[in-house]
């Protein structure tokens, strides 16, 4: 297929995109209450193999050809490259350290069920030939197993605590400090899992190692480089283009460095939005790329997701047996995990039950993860397909289970604040 053809068929594509995930996020919304970011991921499955490609073979086909695939692989990592950066700048510590005690058991125990029950399962797993594939050893599978269950959609979890006034409640500061803690453990083991692929020792160093002193040198050098812009813009009140071009160029770097020593460009992404000057700076930059990220190239990378999701591969006994063990196992590791934790440590039944709904969510950081998976040949499709099935399980149980165990009774005690019903909010948050 011609360049020229390709540029035309990109633009119908993203209208096509961009159509779907705006009119099911919004059904989803409105009529179910959820966040956007539900109805957006299953625009992006169903416009893949899945619903349209059943349907409409021969549209779907025409519509995304493998020719394709490539220019949207490209834009939906440019896509999670900015989102994790975005994250990045949302990442507080001092959650964790105002709330130690509980957010600490809470978060240990979000991390190791999760990994009691990939350990469990991922001999079963790996006696099925194409869930994961022949080179990955169980070493490999049962700790992108244990991430894949113990990764929170940290933001989610964030925009239904802010949304619901209780950003400055313990329920809040407990979830988020656990959420948070949670969330950086799993991309911890999946740095591990990458560095450990293929089985070549002087590969493996430089991964750990390469990464060990990137970390090393964003923390001590990149936060006195990135001092001075912070001032500059809190003299100024804004972001100019000037040093919005610097942020870009310091972002595509640290991408490029992540991948190049093996981990992924996500983490440098996510690393850079860490050591962002807070304040005004953070604010600024968030207005300026955020639209950018979560309008339009996330739903990008959602169809990216849903174009590798084939749900018609769960097509024999066995395998509707191994995904409905994932899903259950998943939602008990972590959502039942999480709650018991919160009792154990002196939480009331609602509070810890809402606390478990919330961790439960997976959302987009679920799918980052196992998209990493399948592009570096850790998984088959049908597993992929599996957790694209819990993710979005998952997601959208948190809601629901949320208001049903907290939700009501807060509200009628006047702890819980109204929702915000502006269709154009801040979209950062259900984007994970």
């Amino acid at each position: 297929m011609a360049n020229a053809q390709l540029s035309v068929l990109f633009f119908i594509q993203l209208f096509v995109i961009l159509t779907a995930c705006l009119g099911i996020g919004w059904a989803g919304k409105r009529f179910f209450n959820q966040p956007l970011v539900v109805g957006e991921m299953i625009a992006g499955v169903l416009l893949g193999p899945t619903l349209f490609g059943l349907i409409a073979p021969e549209w779907q086909h025409a519509l995304f050809p493998k020719e394709s695939i490539s220019v949207l692989y490209v834009v939906a990592q440019l896509g999670i490259g900015l989102f994790m950066f975005l994250v990045g700048m949302s990442f507080r510590i001092d959650h964790f350290k105002n709330n130690a005690g509980t957010a600490a058991a809470v978060s240990i125990s979000g991390m190791a069920a999760p990994f009691i029950v990939a350990l469990l399962i991922t001999p079963w797993l790996m006696s099925v030939p194409g869930l994961f594939t022949e080179t990955t050893n169980r070493f490999n599978a049962t700790l992108f197993m244990g991430a894949a269950i113990a990764i929170t959609a940290f933001p989610v979890l964030a925009r239904i605590i802010h949304e619901r006034g209780l950003s400055n409640s313990r329920l809040g500061a407990l979830t988020l400090s656990a959420g948070a803690v949670d969330d950086a453990g799993a991309w911890c083991v999946l740095a591990v899992v990458l560095a450990s692929l293929g089985g070549n020792p002087f590969l493996a160093f430089k991964t750990v190692g390469g990464g060990i002193a990137f970390v090393s040198v964003m923390l001590l050098l990149g936060t006195r480089l990135l001092a001075p812009l912070g001032r500059i813009v809190e003299r100024d009140g804004k972001i100019t283009p000037q040093i919005l071009s610097i942020i870009l160029m310091a972002l595509m770097m640290c991408a490029f460095i992540a991948d190049s020593i093996g981990l992924h460009a996500v983490f440098g992404g996510f690393l850079l939005g860490t050591i962002m000057p807070r304040g005004v700076f953070t604010t600024e930059l968030t207005k300026q790329l955020e639209p950018l990220a979560v309008v339009l190239l996330i739903p990008i990378f959602f169809t990216f997701s849903g174009l590798n999701t084939h749900m018609t591969m769960i097509n024999n006994p066995e395998l509707i047996l191994i995904a409905a063990a994932v899903l259950i196992g998943s939602i008990l590791a972590k959502g039942g995990a999480c709650w018991a934790a919160a009792r154990l440590c002196g939480q009331d039944n609602r509070t810890a039950l809402g606390i478990g709904a919330l961790m439960n969510a997976r959302g987009l950081m679920e799918l980052i993860i196992i998209n990493i998976g399948l592009q570096r040949g850790i998984i088959g499709p049908a597993l992929f397909s599996m957790l694209v099935l819990m993710t979005i399980v998952t997601t959208l149980m948190a809601t629901p289970v949320f208001e049903w165990a907290y939700g009501k009774h807060a509200r009628a005690s006047g702890e819980l604040g109204a929702l915000d019903d502006d269709p154009v909010d801040a979209k950062l948050a259900p984007h994970s």
